[in-house]
């Protein structure tokens, strides 16, 4: 199961944002692959919040970039998906380097409350924008939010002590019922029913040959852990094991 961070909302409101694998010159230099997720962190995080979905809206200069993915579907009308990404790449590789009120597409509501985006001149490329682009209107789409709201919803629906296991990554090394790198947490409940501490001590403090079927795997520290979470943890494989 995926990890999934939660969401406190949707704002819909407009803007436009600066900063997808393309392959393009970059000005004069040779042909180079530019990373539009790594160019989408590097040059539009520091004002977009570029999380899927949005943790939070909290303090924002400019919107989300999830929300302006999904406005610009609307706005950019097209017969294909191909046509449709097209003009976006074409407007977003224009608008952030020369934005002006008539270009954007926004509300005055929506201006008067982030103000005219600065000129991203001499920061940023159009090829490097055009891959921004590609990536955020490819990924950031409502199918995929669908999907991970989902995801969130199963997740939000197993117990604490489950959803910590997942948040801390346990289930690398673990699973539910079936042996992996270490025992399954069925058989760690089983063994240490009446002894929680070990369980406890295992995981701050790390353990070595404690399961023959682990074949010397050291279980590693991890006391960056709160207490509170290794109990519930602990309690966890217990009661329900």
């Amino acid at each position: 199961m995926k990890i999934v961070k939660s969401i406190l909302g949707l704002v819909l409101v407009g803007g436009i944002f600066i900063g997808c694998n393309d392959t393009k010159t970059t000005d004069d230099k040779p042909k180079v692959k530019l990373d539009g997720k790594v160019l989408l962190k590097q040059k539009c995080s520091k004002c977009h919040n570029i999380d899927f979905p949005p943790k939070n809206f909290d303090n924002e200069i400019a919107p989300a970039m999830m929300t302006i993915s999904f406005h610009f579907n609307d706005w950019f009308k097209a017969n294909t998906d191909a046509e449709r990404l097209s003009k976006q790449q074409d407007f977003v590789s224009d608008y952030v380097i020369n934005p002006t009120v008539k270009k954007a597409y926004c509300d005055k509501k929506m201006l008067k409350k982030y103000g005219l985006m600065p000129s991203q001149k001499g920061k940023v490329t159009k090829d490097e924008l055009r891959a921004i682009a590609k990536y955020v209107f490819t990924n950031f789409t409502q199918d995929r939010l669908s999907a991970k709201l989902k995801a969130l919803e199963a997740l939000n629906a197993l117990p604490k002590g489950e959803r910590l296991t997942i948040k801390y990554r346990c289930v690398s090394c673990h699973s539910i019922d079936k042996k992996k790198v270490g025992p399954a947490f069925k058989d760690i409940g089983k063994k240490y029913r009446n002894n929680i501490s070990n369980i406890q001590n295992s995981i701050k403090n790390g353990s070595k040959n404690r399961w023959k079927i682990s074949n010397g795997a050291t279980m590693p520290s991890f006391k960056n852990i709160p207490s509170k979470d290794i109990d519930t943890i602990s309690k966890w494989i217990v009661v329900n094991h």
